[in-house]
């Protein structure tokens, strides 16, 4: 680009900036939402958007993972754990003025479960899939019925005992309430650039320019009073880390999320700045697919997993905010490692004998697919799947990288097109979220793999009233997928985000997404 065509670029960068009034937050994702229908919400950008336009039944204490009333003012569960009760609050209405009552809740819960409801999104939900181990009349279903009880009270009756479903459920990223009118007026639009968006949230979706922002105004009716603390928001999408970093710098941004380990001493070190660092909640993995032969052997995929220097490409591409082992829970529930599991040994000349003792002393070739876009698991997802193949060709494996649009990316892993592909999660508050997110019988379609044992060990693990008596169950699990090696774990790390130092009001969530009601400038 010459000099004048960049001078014009600054200067609409600059206008653009400056055309956001001092009421509005201005906040620079590293890309566009997929959707902002809560039933078809499948990554981190998404969720950060709904998080705003929704409330879930649960959430998230600020800061923390501790639990607190949201859309549900208490909750109960029955003495078998299999039902579950919430009582709504009264007198909350969506943002098109329609009541949320136990018949909305429900609602949406039919949406998410029932692949044949009426005025379902049409397409999987994976974040129910997941993390509710499948969908109506499916075996691995977590979830019998949802009834309402009255008007403001619904259950949640469960095929089996599952503690985790109240962290779940916070998550309003992914169980955000939407509203059932909205959803009726065009049920295939709803959520999409031309369609609606309506829940209870502190905002009010105003407009979704596809490949531009998206623009949120106050709600006025909100049901906490005094908030949202700012007028509008006003999301923009950056793909590049430096771009996020340089509209922090000139303005164009109030807060940037996803920044580079790299950039963290560039931002400590200016005085507009905030740097913020969020908990190692989170996870970056490499799956490999079974369903491609040579993954089949697991001496195979244990030496693909002896063959990465992970140790070198975590201190390389974190920047000293990483860590890597090999337990597919982050660092904060450690308590349930098993104690006989650390890593997988870097030792390129013993994984060049497994795959010679599996038969494939030449090696073979390997699709390696990686991220389009930069994710707080793998902030630079090219470059680190470069370092892998690079290791990988060391004991012969023939690596041919490969990727995609986000959407379809997404799409492509869930039906088990990939060989091997780069993938992860924002975070893990329980140990029966995570593994069941990662390996419950309906979310391993990537990787066409299960196990029985692990599967069992879970299930035994939810009959038990607390964690102390839950914990040898999940060390079992910790065991038996660290020997599977189907998932690799590459790094837990630190999240670097950052806000101008005008923004207060601002407290970053270790789960990745918050709502930003509190935030003013």
């Amino acid at each position: 680009m010459n000099r004048t065509g960049m001078s014009k670029w600054l200067l609409a960068g600059l206008l653009m900036a400056g055309s956001a009034s001092a009421k509005t937050i201005v906040f620079g994702l590293s890309g566009e939402p997929i959707s902002l229908d809560p039933a078809v919400t499948a990554d981190g950008n998404t969720a950060y958007v709904q998080t705003q336009i929704y409330n879930s039944l649960i959430s998230f204490k600020p800061g923390t993972v501790d639990l607190q009333p949201d859309l549900a003012l208490r909750w109960t569960v029955s003495s078998d754990s299999l039902t579950w009760t919430f009582y709504l609050r009264q007198n909350v209405k969506f943002h098109d003025g329609t009541p949320l009552n136990a018949d909305a809740v429900r609602f949406n819960f039919m949406r998410w479960w029932d692949p044949s409801f009426e005025f379902g999104a049409k397409k999987a939900f994976l974040g129910w899939k997941n993390n509710l181990g499948g969908y109506k009349g499916e075996d691995g279903s977590i979830v019998k019925d949802i009834k309402v009880r009255n008007a403001y009270t619904v259950d949640i009756i469960l095929n089996k005992p599952y503690p985790a479903l109240d962290s779940v459920l916070a998550d309003s990223g992914l169980f955000g309430i939407a509203s059932p009118t909205a959803i009726k007026k065009n049920p295939l639009q709803y959520g999409t650039p031309a369609g609606l968006a309506v829940g209870t949230g502190p905002f009010v979706l105003k407009k979704w320019t596809s490949g531009v922002n998206v623009e949120l105004t106050r709600n006025p009716s909100y049901f906490r009073a005094g908030y949202p603390k700012s007028e509008a928001l006003l999301f923009r999408f950056f793909k590049d880390p430096s771009g996020r970093l340089n509209e922090l710098l000139t303005g164009g941004v109030d807060i940037a999320t996803e920044l580079l380990p790299d950039q963290l001493k560039s931002v400590q070190s200016n005085v507009k700045l905030n740097a913020v660092l969020r908990p190692a909640l989170n996870l970056g993995y490499l799956g490999l697919n079974t369903a491609y032969k040579p993954l089949t052997d697991v001496r195979v995929r244990t030496a693909i997993a002896s063959a990465l220097n992970k140790k070198a490409i975590v201190d390389t591409f974190w920047n000293g905010l990483g860590i890597t082992d090999g337990h597919l829970l982050p660092p904060p529930l450690a308590t349930n490692y098993a104690k006989g599991v650390t890593d997988y040994k870097f030792d390129p000349a013993g994984a060049k004998k497994m795959l010679a003792d599996a038969g494939y002393p030449n090696g073979f070739t390997l699709d390696l697919w990686y991220m389009p876009v930069s994710r707080p698991y793998y902030p630079t997802p090219k470059p680190i799947a470069e370092a892998m193949a690079a290791d990988l060709s060391a004991i012969g494996i023939k690596v041919t990288l490969k990727t995609e649009d986000w959407a379809k990316y997404l799409e492509d892993r869930q039906n088990g097109k990939f060989q091997a592909f780069m993938l992860g999660y924002v975070y893990a508050t329980d140990p029966d979220n995570g593994y069941t997110n990662l390996f419950a019988p309906g979310s391993t379609t990537d990787i066409n793999w299960n196990s029985p044992e692990a599967t069992a060990a879970l299930d035994s693990a939810r009959k038990l009233p607390n964690a102390a008596q839950r914990l040898p169950f999940y060390q079992k699990v910790d065991e038996i997928l660290f020997n599977a090696a189907v998932r690799i774990p590459i790094v837990h790390s630190r999240l670097l985000v950052a806000s101008g130092a005008g923004v207060k009001g601002w407290i970053p969530s270790p789960t990745g997404s918050e709502k930003l009601d509190t935030v003013e400038k």
